[in-house]
């Protein structure tokens, strides 16, 4: 029989053996890292909602996690996601597309300073980029103005210590402002602000760019920090609601497709760049939907505990030394309580449905 390039692949590239005869719970291989992370690994991330679950496996795990902007002491354990802290290295809430960071990085640089810059309801003030952060608002005006600089202060931070930056891609769907093109976590008028179709316009972002939004970030963050790496992943968690005029499911599946072939991309083009399967240990059909809850939406905690555990025993032995504190991002209290409430903005729109 002639040689060919098939006669001797490897187990985990015949769908049989590596998939069909194998628990799902099981499969193994499929996640090689491309890079350790030791404990002494200096960690940062943001992401969709999805992308909670990570930070505080890392926390909990005892690995070096920076926190930027650690909560006040005096605010209750419980409270602090509902303030936006303890959910990711800074208390930048959900950013659920890679323009979202790309453009976060670029105010922390000051080269983008978005028109609009506050909301104002009911004599209390709201940031636009993120409007739940403060759940009864900002006192004042010049308060919302320090904490905000504050912030981006932290997100520089951030930028200057992590070795590795996790992002977990969630949506290619957005709400920009016309003006000047700032991404909007949220569409006005959703959960503050006020719905201008003036002035507000649905995007939906296309393969070319989303690779081209992280590229640039990655681009400006490697300009202040040489050696950072990222590990990139896509949320396994379908869109609440969508604007864009197909069914959501077929939305949905639309738009993890460009993240997860994104993902793909970056990889083949970037040695700097790992991507982790959590979106495929979740969604793909060997899986058999086992590990959403009833909603068939929100990854249920046995799901969650599944795609954690793949994650780090794939990363057994490279822990090599407790952490490091770092001197402005910090690594953050463990253990954290409450590890399945996860805040998700987008969550919201689920309330609009008849």
């Amino acid at each position: 029989m002639a040689d060919h390039p098939y006669r001797d692949l490897p187990p985990e590239a015949l769908w049989r053996r590596a998939v069909a005869e194998r628990s799902p719970l099981h499969l193994e291989h499929l996640y090689r890292p491309r890079f350790p992370l030791g404990r002494e690994t200096r960690i940062a991330a943001a992401g969709s909602c999805f992308a909670q679950h990570i930070g505080r496996q890392f926390k909990e795990r005892g690995y070096a996690f920076l926190d930027a902007e650690p909560a006040p002491p005096l605010l209750e354990a419980g409270e602090r996601g509902r303030f936006g802290y303890d959910m990711y290295s800074a208390r930048y809430g959900n950013l659920y597309s890679a323009r979202q960071l790309l453009q976060l990085v670029q105010r922390a640089q000051g080269t983008f300073t978005p028109l609009d810059e506050a909301w104002e309801e009911g004599g209390r003030w709201f940031d636009p980029f993120r409007p739940t952060i403060e759940p009864d608002g900002f006192a004042s005006l010049e308060e919302l103005r320090a904490v905000r600089e504050h912030h981006l202060g932290a997100v520089r931070s951030l930028l200057e210590q992590a070795d590795v930056f996790v992002f977990t891609f969630g949506l290619t769907e957005a709400w920009i402002d016309t003006r000047d093109g700032a991404v909007l976590p949220l569409c006005p008028g959703t959960a503050h602000g006020t719905f201008d179709p003036e002035q507000h316009a649905f995007h939906n972002f296309s393969w070319p760019e989303v690779m081209g939004d992280f590229e640039e970030f990655m681009r400006l963050a490697r300009e202040v920090n040489p050696t950072m790496r990222f590990l990139v992943t896509v949320s396994p968690v379908p869109l609440t609601a969508t604007a864009s005029g197909q069914h959501v499911l077929t939305a949905s599946v639309a738009s993890k497709s460009i993240l997860r072939a994104v993902c793909a991309e970056l990889v083949a083009r970037h040695e700097h760049v790992d991507y982790f399967p959590s979106y495929e240990l979740v969604t793909s059909h060997p899986m058999r939907a086992m590990f959403f809850d009833p909603n068939l939406r929100t990854v249920a905690p046995r799901g969650v505990a599944h795609v954690m555990s793949t994650f780090f025993e794939a990363h057994e032995g490279t822990a090599t030394a407790a952490p490091t504190p770092a001197s402005t991002g910090r690594p953050a209290q463990v253990p954290v309580p409450h590890e399945d409430d996860v805040v998700c903005d987008e969550a919201i729109l689920d309330t609009f449905g008849a």
